[in-house]
């Protein structure tokens, strides 16, 4: 099991961590609060995550895994803080680069130029931070002339280039990475893990969601094995992989 860390080196802490969703079963319920029978809706509370805790060391690389509806993007968007848990803590300490949502702060009339003062700005980030990078970060996006065009005319690969390129130059200490490395072109996808791999190199921690097993080996120090909400393996990404592989087939 992953040992305990001193609270110094712990980059995410998560403690006593629930997260629970209200689910409509009765697809007619807006309709039915349109016409005042709002006693008639059936609803139930479904629990995403149960009671998690894990700590995050710094420079660690660690991988989610676990089956569609597990819990893994719940806890990657809690640490984002796209969502807030209904029990529990969270502490991140430094500064978070989001690759869960890639692109989700673009205003698609700005220009690929545009948008990167305009998406940086959701790190904190000013026009002076910028412009020392931003030439590195239109290079990474192998936009090329496009870079001065309205995002509404890119292609899903090109926005995803743009927002990736973005995200890994706003030198953040923590990144949260999910499933982005399986968008796009095989050239692009390997540029994209490459900088991840370097990224790691220079002590970045990450969390990374995915399903492809090669790069979760490659790429991932420790791995988290999420089942039903809740945390059952914690260990070397080799060991939690092997058991997972055994029971999933």
């Amino acid at each position: 099991m992953a040992k305990k860390s001193k609270k110094e080196d712990i980059a995410i802490s998560v403690k006593n961590v629930t997260k629970e969703f209200t689910v409509y079963e009765d697809k007619s319920y807006f309709l039915k609060e349109k016409i005042g029978h709002l006693g008639r809706n059936k609803k139930r509370k479904h629990v995403v995550l149960k009671n998690v805790s894990c700590d995050i060391k710094r420079g660690q690389s660690v991988a989610l895994i676990g089956v569609n509806g597990s819990g893994k993007s719940t806890l990657l968007k809690l640490l984002n803080k796209i969502i807030y848990p209904e029990q529990g803590t969270i502490e991140i300490n430094g500064k978070v680069s989001s690759m869960i949502e890639l692109g989700a702060g673009f205003n698609t009339d700005f220009t690929g130029r545009e948008n990167i003062y305009f998406n940086a700005s959701m790190y904190g980030l000013g026009k002076k931070d910028i412009d020392p990078i931003i030439d590195k970060i239109i290079e990474f996006s192998e936009l090329g002339d496009f870079i001065e065009t309205p995002v509404r005319t890119y292609s899903s690969g090109m926005y995803m280039r743009l927002a990736f390129s973005i995200a890994v130059n706003v030198q953040a200490e923590i990144l949260l990475i999910d499933e982005i490395l399986a968008v796009g072109d095989a050239h692009f996808q390997a540029k994209c893990l490459n900088k991840m791999k370097e990224l790691k190199a220079e002590g970045k921690t990450m969390v990374f969601v995915s399903h492809n097993v090669n790069q979760v080996k490659s790429f991932c120090d420790r791995a988290l094995w999420i089942k039903d909400g809740e945390i059952i393996m914690d260990d070397e990404t080799e060991k939690v992989l092997d058991e997972y592989i055994k029971v999933q087939g």
